[in-house]
């Protein structure tokens, strides 16, 4: 089993969290062999997934230690507790609740809660945040990030929202720890269509960029 340092160390490597809102455990452990096949090993399953807390669980069972399988969009820290219960190895939020802070330190969790202005990342940070969500950077861009980076420095940013392939490197050359991705990667077509193969070369075209934003 994972522990919290490996799960944050695997999170930075990669450089991307897939943000995944499945259907169903099966079709959620195909997606993730896809991401698995690409090298995106980070998965966040939004809460507002149907059943969310058995998608969880079922999918650990089956992917085991191979992914790091997370649970976003948590509100409240009675919904952290149970999705750490159901396997969550992450935890992920657009707001910042320190009651959720709280719980996942207790439990030895990873917690990446979400805020925006300067002043909310750095009380997310003091409270023990591992990463800080800045949420939403669509319609701000990676200059945002930059900016916040000058004086935050040590403060591991996670930007999520408008995060494609078009502005990845952006995102990585402004000091972003990480990328929060959702439908630019995982889409609505791949899953309908099945399109397995085409999901893991848009994974591995991600991380290809990431590292080349890297220096890699």
């Amino acid at each position: 089993m994972k522990t919290a340092t490996e799960i944050i160390r695997e999170i930075e490597t990669t450089g991307l969290v897939a943000i995944i809102r499945a259907s169903g455990s099966d079709e959620l452990v195909e997606v993730v062999n896809a991401l698995r096949a690409g090298g995106v090993t980070c998965i966040e399953v939004t809460m507002t997934t149907p059943n969310a807390l058995e998608v969880i669980r079922a999918a650990r069972k089956t992917v085991g230690d191979s992914a790091a399988i997370g649970v976003g969009t948590v509100l409240d820290s009675e919904t952290a507790r149970a999705a750490i219960l159901a396997g969550a190895q992450f935890v992920v939020a657009p707001i910042t609740d320190l009651s959720t802070i709280e719980i996942c330190n207790r439990y030895s969790v990873p917690v990446m809660p979400g805020a925006f202005t300067p002043t909310e990342i750095v009380r997310a940070w003091q409270a023990g945040a591992d990463f800080v969500k800045v949420f939403p950077t669509s319609t701000v861009g990676a200059e945002y990030i930059k900016d916040i980076r000058g004086p935050l420095p040590h403060i591991k940013l996670v930007p999520t929202g408008g995060v494609n392939l078009d502005t990845v490197a952006d995102f990585i050359k402004a000091g972003a720890a990480a990328l929060g991705v959702g439908s630019s990667l995982v889409t609505k077509d791949a899953i309908k269509n099945r399109d397995f193969a085409g999901l893991t070369r848009t994974a591995a075209a991600f991380l290809e960029r990431v590292k080349h934003a890297r220096g890699g």
